[in-house]
């Protein structure tokens, strides 16, 4: 029976997508839902596979099947019903793609609106839009354009002709390579005899031959022997004709063909030894034409107030504000105003240390959800489900409270906002709650509590009891062994920082995001001898990639498997002779839309298992591979610490893996499912159960706390403790108070950010920070005597 108020709620009913256990619960709509709970607990499974996928699928349906046809299918989700949905916008921690053409300007669409600016009122004044962006080139041709002019009046131009502010040498791009000639060619040898040094280049191949055959060289003269003219056609000669064994064939110089083979590729998609080249080979510099502003003279020389549209791209956001107050409005003064709102927004959100030219690919996780966000404030839409995963990643205490109001700002314009998170800041605001676990994986998919943040105070659930949990300010600190000396560093925005930081403790790094606190630490100490760091980057691998090829737990496993059945190991890898062949042992079968985006969908022939029906019928200690590596690794504790499953190497893996948060993580769980905070727990956990893991002596984590719940804060403070107390150095970079709490020595750098921040406001204990001594104003002093003293 539906209620009277049924329509302002989305009804959920028997949610079964990955651990959910046939959940049902109403979330109210235009109002905060905060989803709480331990990781792995189903959180993501509820707020993204299930409501936002469902939103997302019948949006899609909508369209004619002709358009369907080009769009990714999407499955229902394993659901019985889904009523009062809207549409939902997912506003994730996914960065923003790393083409080179996008900045912080472009995808936040302050640029469109900077272009139209100066369209209206810069002098000399240009005309269009497209005058001042650095995506469109300036172009002019001829051809049989025909224009309507209505009344069956046509008009046919011969010519045409775009006005745009593309820097024509080097594209928009803002940069330009520059290829060494000395590690493409060693000039001491002949063509014969390897004196190209290019990947693929092998004397006697047909890339060599092409050169060797082409009539223009001595193929056995020395290259630094060659005249001016046959360098000319080695290195730089572009769409030459020649006849090769009477076959006419294009003939370009190597320096063309290096851009063309190497440099248009995805860096990241190269082989190593490829990879290895191009950083050797190839130097990027500043273009020297529009120095690096990416714009022609013409866009670069039409000013509004004295600056151009690059020098206003250039400024760090938060000094905007004072260029728009010089600007007499005119015609523009409701697009003025909107500037100032977006800029406000950045300010708001702790993102104006930031500049527009910032490219788009260089922004964390967290600035890119939070860039996001400032768009979606700007957005005329409403009665909308907005959708954050943890919203608060990345932010000092001192910004979570403007996160919160923007948040809050969202829900007032008559949206629904549903949001997942650990940060009690977070928590308190919601309107209303929904708890998820108890525990997490097959011991979660449950919910253990729905109401508002007074009750769940008073319940008895793992996020009630840890919703005013504290951590106190250590009685005594650990006394340093030496130090680690940075000195004069400058990078980004630090203004020649000298600091020492203590070896033999545990330091804890903090500041405002765009402080300075990743540029010191990782700046100036990763690559070092014995400094090992770890991070929430992406790690490298394929779909096929999981947590057991990664720990490298699966080879032994396999070859257990191997002995028990008297097979050979290749059977038990999905990557090798066991694989299913339709799917070549994915499970899924994958088709690349180009543009619309990647489709996926299950295996038929092995219904999504990997290997072949008969692979699967050999077990070790009662289960086949498959079953195996659907455990989650508290569960593969026990199978393989006991009986003939019995393999302690793996067992030793496993309880690393568990130690850093990760029991609930299933072993074949794809690595590309994993968030930021998860890959970084599980590289911790690699190198932890690496046999080289003694020769690291100092290890430097960057926000570790990040996806944890409460009550696993608890656990990270015991392993970073496990850490220093075995006489590693662990330097953290981080935001939670726990963890400053914990501390042995704290470095704070601001007081603010971008060019307000890049200097040390305080080094010293955690207890004198609080009390104020040598504190500077500092922010994170202010918070965290708030938080230990709450």
């Amino acid at each position: 029976m539906h209620t009277a108020d049924s329509h302002d709620l989305i009804r959920v009913s028997g949610a079964r997508e990955n651990n959910l256990k046939n959940v049902s619960v109403e979330i109210p709509k235009r109002r905060l839902t905060v989803f709480t709970g331990v990781s792995g607990s189903g959180k993501s499974s509820l707020v993204f596979h299930t409501i936002a996928a469902e939103s997302q699928r019948m949006i899609n349906e909508t369209y004619s099947a002709f358009v369907q046809g080009f769009m990714p299918a999407m499955a229902r989700p394993e659901v019985d019903v889904l009523e009062g949905l809207t549409t939902a916008i997912l506003v994730d921690q996914e960065r923003i793609g790393a083409n080179p053409r996008s900045t912080v300007g472009t995808v936040s669409d302050i640029n469109a609106k900077l272009r139209t600016l100066f369209a209206r009122l810069a002098e000399p004044n240009l005309g269009s839009t497209n005058a001042y962006s650095f995506n469109v080139a300036t172009l002019s041709g001829k051809g049989a354009v025909t224009i309507d002019k209505g009344e069956g009046k046509q008009v046919e131009r011969k010519s045409f002709s775009v006005n745009g502010g593309m820097c024509p040498h080097c594209e928009g791009m803002g940069t330009a390579t520059d290829i060494s000639i000395a590690e493409v060619v060693d000039e001491s040898k002949s063509l014969n005899d390897g004196a190209i040094t290019v990947p693929g280049y092998k004397p006697g191949g047909w890339s060599v031959r092409l050169f060797s055959e082409s009539g223009y060289f001595d193929p056995d003269k020395p290259v630094a022997d060659f005249d001016e003219k046959e360098r000319h056609y080695l290195l730089y000669a572009e769409g030459e004709k020649v006849k090769i064994n009477g076959t006419n064939i294009t003939f370009d110089g190597l320096i063309p063909r290096i851009r063309r083979s190497f440099l248009s590729k995805d860096r990241d998609a190269m082989q190593k030894h490829i990879r290895e080249f191009v950083d050797r080979a190839v130097v990027f510099t500043t273009c020297p034409e529009c120095e690096g502003t990416r714009l022609n003279t013409a866009a670069r020389s039409s000013l509004i107030a004295g600056k151009s549209i690059a020098d206003v791209c250039a400024l760090q956001i938060s000094d905007i504000t004072d260029w728009l107050d010089q600007i007499e409005p005119g015609n523009a003064s409701a697009l003025l105003d909107s500037l100032r709102a977006d800029v406000r927004a950045f300010i708001d959100i702790g993102l104006g240390y930031l500049s527009l030219d910032r490219s788009a690919g260089s922004l964390s996780g967290g600035e890119a959800q939070r860039i996001k966000l400032v768009r979606h404030l700007g957005s005329s839409l409403t009665d909308v489900t907005y959708v954050f995963d943890e919203p608060t990643i990345g932010l000092h205490p001192h910004d979570i409270q403007s996160m919160n109001e923007l948040l809050l700002a969202l829900r007032d314009k008559g949206n629904t906002v549903l949001v997942v998170e650990h940060k009690p800041e977070t928590i308190l605001i919601a309107d209303h709650i929904v708890d998820l676990g108890p525990g997490a994986g097959s011991n979660g998919g449950e919910v253990t509590f729905t109401g508002t943040v007074d009750d769940l105070r008073n319940s008895d659930t793992l996020t009630g009891q840890h919703l005013g949990y504290t951590a106190a300010l250590k009685d005594t600190v650990r006394k340093p062994t030496g130090a680690l000396e940075i000195r004069d560093a400058g990078s980004h925005n630090l203004r020649d920082v000298d600091v020492d930081v203590p070896l033999g403790v545990l330091t804890v790094v903090t500041g405002v995001a765009g402080s300075g606190k990743s540029s010191l630490i990782e700046g100036s100490l990763r690559g070092r001898d014995g400094v090992v760091v770890i991070d929430q980057a992406p790690i490298k691998g394929s779909r096929r990639s999981n947590p057991a090829t990664y720990t490298g737990m699966l080879e032994p496993i396999r070859k257990a498997f191997a002995k028990a059945n008297g097979v050979k190991p290749s059977l038990f890898s999905a990557n090798s002779e066991g694989a299913c062949p339709v799917c070549n042992g994915a499970g899924i079968i994958y088709s690349d839309m180009a543009l619309m985006g990647g489709v996926s969908a299950p295996c038929d022939e092995c219904e999504g298992k990997g290997f072949q029906t008969e692979v699967l019928e050999f077990t070790l200690g009662g289960l086949n591979i498959r079953e195996v590596l659907d455990l989650p690794v508290d569960s593969a504790i026990e199978h393989f610490g006991a009986g003939e499953s019995r393999i302690p190497a793996v067992v030793k893996i496993l309880k690393i893996l568990a130690e850093v948060g990760l029991g609930y993580v299933s072993l074949g769980q794809p690595l590309t499912t994993l968030s930021g905070g998860e890959r970084q727990r599980l590289k911790l956990a690699v190198h932890l159960s690496a046999k080289a893991a003694d020769a690291a002596q100092v290890i430097i984590l960057d926000e570790p706390t990040t996806g944890l719940h409460l009550a696993d804060v608890e656990n990270l403070l015991r392993l970073l403790d496990g850490l220093v107390d075995s006489g590693r150095t662990v330097i953290v970079i981080e935001h939670h108070q726990a963890v400053m709490a914990h501390a042995d020595h704290i470095i704070d750098l601001g007081p603010g950010a971008g060019h307000d921040g890049g200097t040390i406001v305080f080094e010293g204990s955690p207890a004198d920070l609080v009390t104020g001594a040598k504190a500077n104003g500092s922010l994170t002093a202010k918070h965290l005597a708030e938080y230990v003293n709450s």
